[in-house]
């Protein structure tokens, strides 16, 4: 049984542009700020980030990112550089930044992520920061995996989460 998602809430500050995409898992919603982006998003699967009334809709501020994921689903980028917004606690930001730093097509435990940020028996705490990651696919939590070696949870759901990990495995 899968346990319930939170829903991630959009980010609040004015001057925030959105683009939809399209890509091979889906509809992608980007959400960005000068500052960075802030959010990626899946809307096709039961969790759909709302768009807000005051975010401008905006091609431009997310062209490097739509070209670095065109290069990502086409097999040719491996790591993603781009200028990123996150808002989370501090707990919630160190483990984004240790979920970073998975090698492509490899797969870490939660366990894995909680010895990376210095709280080894916090794989649960892992599992929920991870489950919050707003930028998915970027900050690829789709290569966390359960202890045991299953596939568990995700944003976006097991098949996307699925077809991520066999397009970075068929890439190796």
């Amino acid at each position: 049984m899968q346990k319930a998602r939170a829903v991630k809430r959009p980010p609040k500050e004015s001057n925030v542009s959105y683009w939809i995409s399209t890509s091979p898992v889906g509809r992608l919603l980007l959400v960005g700020s000068a500052k960075g982006l802030q959010a990626l998003q899946f809307q096709d699967g039961a969790h759909p980030l709302p768009i807000q009334p005051t975010w401008q809709k905006a091609h431009e501020p997310f062209r490097a990112v739509l070209e670095q994921l065109q290069e990502y689903f086409g097999g040719s980028r491996t790591r993603f550089q781009v200028k990123l917004d996150l808002q989370g606690t501090p707990f919630q930001r160190r483990v984004w930044q240790a979920l970073q730093r998975i090698p492509y097509g490899r797969r870490v435990s939660y366990g894995d992520i909680a010895k990376q940020v210095a709280r080894p028996k916090a794989s649960r705490a892992v599992g929920a920061a991870n489950g919050q990651n707003p930028v998915s696919i970027i900050v690829p939590c789709h290569r966390v995996i359960g202890a045991n070696g299953k596939l568990v949870g995700y944003g976006g759901g097991l098949p996307i989460k699925t077809a991520l990990l066999a397009l970075e495995q068929s890439r190796q």
